[in-house]
């Protein structure tokens, strides 16, 4: 498959997922995953939040038989949205770079909640907390739709980026006023 064709593939497969970016397929995203898929990498039955319509619509595109999905990657459920427990929650702000939808609001030093309606239900945020003031629980919304999420996804990685390169040049210009001090 030329380079244009796997790139195409990749995009459509892309299109059916549902972009919660939980990285519970063994990639760092949807994106990722689906490139992994076009190119033979990976098998299509490891997205748990897309369930079994997700893996149909994917054999129907891949021209391949349903697969079950992968026991290895969980199982699919009802949604459920991340809750934190402002009792317990100690302001570490740990929560809020994993979150890949930008759904968990807060600061270092003060209490964090989640915005249910952008929540995506991944659990990137349980793993950082070191109290444990998270938690899933179902939710009786709908998941936000794929094209909502992959345009939070950009955008989050987007002011991560630029808090990247800004904390970049200002580490470089401590280091040259410090190395002009001398």
């Amino acid at each position: 498959m030329s380079g244009s064709a796997a790139s195409d593939l990749a995009a459509r497969i892309d299109a059916l997922l549902p972009q919660t970016q939980c990285t519970r397929c063994g990639f760092s995203g949807c994106r990722p995953y689906a490139e992994a898929v076009a190119s033979g990498a990976a098998q299509f039955n490891r997205c748990p939040p897309g369930g079994t319509a997700v893996l149909e619509q994917l054999a129907a595109l891949l021209g391949k038989a349903p697969l079950a999905l992968d026991p290895a990657v969980g199982v699919a459920g009802d949604p459920r949205v991340a809750w934190i427990d402002e009792s317990r929650c100690i302001g570490c702000a740990r929560c809020l770079p994993p979150c890949p939808v930008d759904a968990i609001v807060g600061a270092q030093k003060y209490l964090h909640t989640v915005l249910a309606e952008r929540c995506t239900g991944c659990e990137l945020c349980l793993p950082p907390c070191p109290v444990d003031c998270i938690e899933l629980r179902p939710s009786a919304r709908p998941v936000p739709s794929a094209e909502l999420n992959r345009a939070r996804h950009h955008a989050h990685v987007r002011r991560a980026e630029r808090r990247s390169a800004q904390r970049a040049q200002e580490l470089a210009a401590i280091k040259a006023a410090a190395r002009s001090a001398e």
